[in-house]
């Protein structure tokens, strides 16, 4: 047994000794094939088995039964229907070690169905906690879902300046805890300009109000000039 290779590491080091061992061990390369071949299918099947034997901790492996729960709620019809985030946010109860992580992925999730607000709640119920107030990923997260959320509504609106001021704000918290964040500081150096290109519109449309008013004031005046003319 001792000449059998395999592919991916796993989560014993150990060379199986035992033909149930290697099985698993064959087991888990497969499962991780599948995921590679985004084949969700096998994926699920190999992991049903997987997850009922005693050597597998599967609770440290979440991220896979998120990944088949995740693939399943994108072909379902019901897009209410989110499995992946009633398990997520059941492993965040039982397992406050990996609540970061799974707080990342829950979010993530939100974004990938469109549902940004919801993404932004979740931020905000944890962010204002430690350890989560020192994460600068979950920052940068907060800050693009502020900063979408903000955007116009409908053509010639304006940005949500709130919006833009709170995203602006988990930024530079983001580049606080971490100086060599790259996300955080493009997207902080992209926010004044919106800032400013919000304020010329505003002017501009000032501008055309009271081009507008003149206009009409001209016409206004103009008008009983013209009746006495005709009389």
């Amino acid at each position: 047994m001792s000449s059998h290779t395999f592919l991916f590491s796993s989560f014993d080091n150990k060379r199986p000794l035992t033909a149930r061992k290697l099985h698993i061990r064959r087991l888990w390369d497969v499962l991780h094939l599948c995921i590679q071949k985004h084949d969700i299918a096998r994926t699920r099947r190999a992991w049903l088995v997987l997850a009922r034997c005693k050597e597998i901790p599967w609770t440290a492996h979440w991220n896979i039964a998120t990944l088949i729960l995740s693939e399943g709620s994108v072909s379902g019809h019901n897009e209410d229907d989110l499995p992946a985030v009633d398990f997520l946010r059941t492993m965040m109860l039982q397992h406050p070690d990996s609540r970061e992580d799974m707080l990342r992925e829950l979010v993530l999730h939100f974004i990938a169905h469109d549902r940004c607000r919801e993404a932004l709640d979740e931020l905000e119920l944890y962010l204002p906690s430690f350890p989560y107030s020192d994460n600068p990923t979950l920052h940068v997260y907060a800050g693009l879902t502020r900063l979408y959320l903000a955007q116009p509504s409908s053509p010639g609106a304006t940005f949500n300046k709130t919006g833009l001021r709170d995203a602006q704000s988990h930024f530079e918290r983001a580049l606080a805890l971490d100086e060599n964040n790259a996300a955080a500081r493009v997207f902080l150096e992209k926010i004044p300009r919106l800032m400013d290109q919000d304020a010329m519109t505003v002017d501009h449309d000032s501008e055309d109000e009271n081009d507008m008013r003149v206009d009409d004031d001209a016409s206004a005046t103009d008008s009983p000039s013209r009746k006495r003319m005709r009389t």
